[in-house]
């Protein structure tokens, strides 16, 4: 059995692409706000470095080797307090940073702060910008900007570091050192909350949207599944969308014309019940008056076989329309009273297996379904083996000892009035009417009754029955 990880259910399918559509919009939108805000971070600390680096180096050119030396010396930070005054903002403001949350983001930051450099101080000067490889030598440290400040305070343990070398025309060189937020692109930790918040409230309306949408369907399909076994279904109810109501007042009708034309049906079939039946009972009355004994005893089997082809023809035109209410049927004690049937008339019928618990159905109804392939297995295999299984569903087996049925006839058996046979002898061909009466209890039952032919000879008839959930 293999396991599928998507939804088999429309509610459940609904839900499940409803709630991949939203995460993979929520997580589209959260790309697109990083990359905005990572835009925006790194022009403009790129743009204000540019500005205090250019300021400073345009200062320091006019002067001489000697007082530019001088300069930068008193520009560079000590290495102790360099240290000391970051850490305490580290403490002052480790609390605000934690408001935000970053998202990591490729970004060329090296390649644009020497573009804007050059740019800025003109073809005279050379720049090159590179990662800090070694701390130690000293640096002229550039403030970082007001608006990255909390962020870089709350993240110096993991900064990032630049040195950004400038040569001057006369060839001397100052050593510029930048420090910035880890990459990526700060974005409120209240983003993330609202987004969750957002999530939530939309899975919870998709919930209450599919909900709406497939209680009506499986309304509309226990409905459809309790025709032919209850009598008088209760008429579903119109709500919903519109659709929905649509389909519910097509179903409604067809439940009422359906209806109508089991009644109609019903009445005609009394009708032709009576009108058949007198007939035939002032026959044999007059069958009785007769002198010659042998005549009268085939004219008495004549009759015996016209009264039960009406019998059959009747009860497969009324199917199960007969007002039998559905019960637990002991499948065990229907066996063996079929058995007991039958071998009280001198035939062989095995039964083996059991039922674990009653199966919910038609007591005469489903007795006359086994009794017709039990009466089939015996007439055409001069025995019946009945082999009973239970399961997720209940699976009743007849097997004969007969010549079998050919392949291409499996299925036109249970057409009324086949018979493989062309002789019209009921002894030898029957009525036709067992097998399609039986497959009518079955299906009405919400089973199935199919044929096959055994390997070694003989036929088995398959009835299967679902256990009811």
């Amino acid at each position: 059995m293999r396991l599928s990880l998507w939804p088999q259910s429309l509610f459940g399918r609904l839900i499940a692409a409803s709630v991949i559509a939203v995460l993979v919009s929520q997580a589209v939108g959260l790309v697109l706000i990083a990359q905005e805000r990572e835009g925006f971070v790194l022009q403009g600390s790129v743009r204000e470095w540019t500005r205090r680096i250019s300021e400073t180096t345009l200062m320091l050119q006019p002067l001489s080797p000697a007082e530019r030396a001088a300069a930068v010396s008193g520009l560079e930070a000590p290495r102790g307090r360099a240290r000391a005054n970051p850490g305490a903002r580290l403490r002052d403001a480790r609390v605000a940073g934690r408001g935000f949350l970053r998202v990591p983001l490729p970004s060329d930051f090296e390649r644009t702060l020497r573009e804007q450099l050059r740019a800025a101080l003109g073809s005279g000067y050379d720049v090159e910008v590179a990662a800090t490889a070694d701390p130690a030598p000293a640096a002229i440290p550039v403030p970082v900007p007001f608006y990255e400040a909390r962020e870089l305070a709350a993240h110096l343990d993991s900064a990032q570091r630049y040195d950004v070398t400038v040569r001057f025309p006369d060839g001397d060189t100052a050593l510029f050192r930048v420090t910035r937020m880890p990459g990526g692109a700060p974005l409120p930790r209240n983003l993330f909350l609202n987004l969750s918040l957002l999530v939530l409230i939309l899975v919870l309306a998709l919930y209450v949207s599919a909900r709406s949408i497939t209680r009506p369907l499986s309304e509309l399909a226990r409905a459809a599944d309790s025709i032919g076994r209850d009598a008088r279904p209760a008429q579903l109810k119109e709500r919903g969308a519109r659709e929905l109501q649509n389909a519910a007042r097509a179903f409604n009708t067809m439940q009422d014309r359906l209806h109508r034309y089991l009644d109609s049906r019903s009445r005609v079939l009394a009708a032709m019940s009576h009108d058949l039946k007198t007939p035939l009972t002032r026959l044999r009355l007059q069958v009785e008056t007769l002198v010659d004994p042998p005549l009268q005893a085939r004219i008495g089997r004549e009759l015996d076989e016209m009264e039960s082809m009406v019998h059959e023809a009747l009860a497969l035109f009324r199917g199960l329309d007969d007002g039998e209410a559905p019960l637990p049927v002991d499948v065990d004690a229907l066996l063996a009273t079929v058995r007991g049937e039958f071998t009280g008339m001198g035939a062989t019928v095995t039964v083996t297996g059991s039922a674990r618990e009653p199966v919910v159905g038609k007591p005469q109804a489903l007795k006359r379904c086994v009794t017709n392939l039990v009466a089939n297995a015996i007439k055409f295999g001069s025995r019946a083996d009945v082999v009973l299984t239970d399961g997720s569903e209940l699976t009743i087996r007849v097997r004969d000892q007969g010549p079998g049925v050919p392949a291409a006839e499996l299925e036109r058996v249970f057409e009324p009035f086949y018979r493989v046979e062309s002789s019209r002898n009921r002894d030898s061909g029957g009525t036709g009417l067992g097998l399609a009466i039986a497959r009518d209890v079955a299906q009405a039952h919400g089973g199935s009754l199919t044929l096959h032919n055994l390997v070694g000879g003989g036929l088995e008839a398959l009835l299967t029955l679902p256990r009811r959930r």
